[in-house]
C-alpha cells in the first residue's frame, strides 16, 4: 500500500430512539505505526469493533493492513451505539486496501456484526434500517436473519461471511427469502365464545373497542377478567400499515418476535406490576421505548392496577392524550408512538371478595379506602368504562354455554367505526361543530336529541357528575349510540352508558 494518505467512504448507520440515521464510515491510511482509530462520539461497543475486526480478517484469508488506521464516524457530534458499524467499518478498511472490488459499495447501506470467524450477523432494529436505506434509496445489506421482515420498496440482502466480499458485493450478498406465511388473513386464536356468563363485559369491551376508550375491570379473583383482556385483539380492526411499520420497528429496535404483527394481530402487552418507570414508559441508556411503545397499535393490560407505583401509574396520562411518549435528555429529545387500547383490572379489595355473593370480604374498612384511594386519581379520570365482573356460575362453566363471539363482537365494532367515520365526515363537511372548545360545544357536538338530553341531564345532577364525567358519559353514549348507527344519542343510549361510568366505589360487583 501507497504511504500516501488515502479515503474511502461506506453508508452505514445507528438507531437513535426508534429511527435509524445516517452514519458515513470515512476511513483513512497513513504509512506510521499499525493500528486503528475510532473517532466520531463512538460508544464502548463501537470501540471493541477494533478487535472483533482484526479477528474477522485474518479468519476470512484477508490481510489486516500494517498501517495507521483512521476511522471517521460522521457527524462527529451524534452518539454511535451498538455493534452494527462492524461490517461497514471492515468494508471501508477492504475497500480502501484494494481487497475487495469497489463497484456496488456506493449503493449499498451496511449494517452488521462480526464474529471472530468473520461470520456477518444480525443486529437488533433491522426495520428502522431497512427504512432509512428506503429514504436515502440505497439497498440494504446486513447478516442472515431468519426473522426478516419484507419492507415494501427496499432491496434487502444479506452476506454469511465477509469472505463473500472477496468477489464483489454483487455476487457476495444473497437477497432474503419472503415468506409466504407472512400477512395471513386477520385473526385470533382466543375466542370470546370460550369464555362463559360474561356477556355484559364482553358489551363493555366491544363498546370500549369501538371508541377506543379507556376500560378497566373490577372483580374477584378467577371471575375471568384476564380470559376477557387477552381476547380484545380479536375483535379490533385489522392494523393498518402505518401502525404495522411503526410497531415493527418498535419491536425490531427492541429486539422482540414480529411474527404475530406480520400474521395481521395487533400487539397485546401485559406488563408485571413491579415495572419501573423506564420499563413502562421509556427511558435508560441509550434511551429505548417501553411498554406503552411495544403496544402500539394494540391493547396494554394493567392487571392488579392497585398493585402498580402510583408514581408510574401518573406517567401514562399524558401518552394517553397525545398518543405519543415525549423523553428528554442531555443529549436532545426522544419521542415514541404510544397510542394504544388500555385495559386494566383490579380487585375490589386487598383480598379480592368485596362485595361477593358467596365469599366473605377479610379487609378491613381502612384496609379498602387505602385500597380504592390507589385506584382513583388523575389516571382514572381517563378511564372511560368501568365493570364490574363477577365470578361466573360454577353450572355454566362445567355445562357450557352458548355466548357472544369473537366474529359477532369484531362485527359489532367494524359497524360501529364505520358509521362513526361516516357520521364525522358529514360533521367535517357541513361544520356542524364549529370551533368552540369549551365544555358546553363539546357536548352538543355529540349529537343528542331531546330526550337523550333531558336523560343527560337529570343523571348528571343525581350523580353530582363534573365537567369532564359529563363528556366521559357522552363520549360512551356516543359510541353506544354508533353501534346502532343512530345519528343522535337517544335516552337509551344515555341510560346503557350509565352502566358502564360506575365508580369505584360503588362497592359490589
Amino acid at each position: 500500500m501507497s504511504a500516501t494518505p488515502q479515503t474511502f467512504a461506506v453508508h452505514a448507520a445507528c438507531i437513535r430512539g426508534v429511527e435509524a440515521f445516517e452514519v458515513t464510515v470515512e476511513i483513512s491510511s497513513s504509512g506510521t505505526i499499525p493500528g486503528m482509530t475510532i473517532v466520531g462520539m463512538a460508544d464502548a461497543a463501537v470501540m471493541d469493533a477494533r478487535s472483533r475486526i482484526r479477528c474477522a480478517l485474518r479468519s476470512s484469508g484477508f490481510m489486516v493492513p500494517r498501517c495507521t488506521l483512521t476511522v471517521s464516524l460522521a457527524p462527529g457530534d451524534v452518539r454511535k451505539t451498538g455493534s452494527g458499524l462492524d461490517l461497514p467499518i471492515a468494508v471501508a478498511i477492504l475497500a480502501l486496501s484494494g481487497q475487495i472490488p469497489l463497484e456496488g459499495l456506493d449503493d449499498c447501506l451496511f449494517v452488521g456484526e462480526l464474529a471472530l470467524d468473520g461470520t456477518v450477523c444480525p443486529v437488533k432494529g433491522e426495520v428502522a434500517y431497512q427504512l432509512l436505506a428506503r429514504d436515502l434509496g440505497v439497498s440494504f445489506v446486513g447478516g442472515f436473519n431468519s426473522e426478516h421482515v419484507p419492507i415494501g420498496e427496499v432491496q434487502a440482502s444479506y452476506l454469511e461471511r465477509l469472505s463473500c466480499l472477496s468477489v464483489g458485493i454483487g455476487r457476495g450478498k444473497k437477497p432474503f427469502c419472503v415468506n409466504p406465511s407472512h400477512r395471513a388473513v386477520h385473526g385470533s386464536a382466543l375466542d370470546y365464545g370460550d369464555v362463559v356468563g360474561q356477556e355484559i363485559a364482553k358489551r363493555g369491551l366491544a363498546i370500549a373497542a369501538t371508541g377506543g376508550l379507556g376500560l378497566m375491570m373490577i372483580g374477584a379473583p378467577g371471575s375471568g377478567k384476564t380470559m376477557l383482556a387477552k381476547r380484545m385483539t380479536g375483535i379490533l380492526p385489522p392494523i393498518d400499515e402505518l401502525e404495522l411499520q411503526e410497531a415493527l420497528c418498535i419491536h425490531s429496535v427492541v429486539g422482540e418476535r414480529t411474527e404475530s404483527l406480520l400474521r395481521g394481530s395487533r400487539p397485546y402487552r401485559n406488563p408485571h406490576h413491579s415495572i419501573s418507570s423506564a420499563g413502562l414508559i421509556g427511558g435508560g441508556r441509550p434511551v429505548r421505548p417501553g411498554e406503552i411503545s411495544l403496544a402500539h397499535g394494540g391493547v396494554l393490560y394493567l392487571d392488579e392496577l392497585g398493585e402498580f407505583s402510583s408514581n408510574t401509574l401518573q406517567m401514562l396520562r399524558q401518552p394517553m392524550e397525545d398518543g405519543a411518549v415525549r423523553i428528554v435528555r442531555v443529549d436532545g429529545a426522544y419521542t415514541f408512538p404510544a397510542r394504544f387500547q388500555l385495559i386494566a383490572a383490579s380487585n375490589p379489595c386487598p383480598c379480592g371478595y368485596l362485595g361477593d355473593r358467596d365469599v366473605p370480604c377479610r379487609c378491613s374498612d381502612a384496609a379498602i379506602e387505602r385500597y380504592r384511594a390507589k385506584l382513583g386519581g388523575p389516571l382514572a379520570d381517563r378511564i372511560d368504562i368501568i365493570l364490574h365482573v363477577a365470578r361466573p356460575d360454577p353450572d355454566l362453566v362445567i355445562e357450557g354455554a352458548e355466548g357472544l363471539t369473537t366474529d359477532v363482537l369484531r362485527d359489532q365494532v367494524e359497524k360501529g367505526r364505520a358509521f362513526c367515520a361516516w357520521r364525522e365526515s358529514r360533521i367535517a363537511d357541513t361544520d356542524e361543530c364549529g370551533c368552540s372548545a369549551s365544555l358546553d360545544a363539546e357536548v352538543r357536538s355529540f349529537g343528542l336529541d331531546a330526550a337523550g338530553r333531558e336523560t343527560l341531564l337529570e343523571f348528571s345532577k343525581r350523580s353530582h357528575l363534573t365537567g369532564r364525567g359529563v363528556v366521559g358519559l357522552c363520549r360512551i353514549s356516543r359510541t353506544i349510540a354508533d353501534m346502532a348507527e343512530s345519528e343522535f344519542i337517544q335516552a337509551a343510549h344515555v341510560l346503557e352508558a350509565a352502566q358502564y361510568q360506575g365508580r369505584y366505589g360503588d362497592g359490589g360487583v
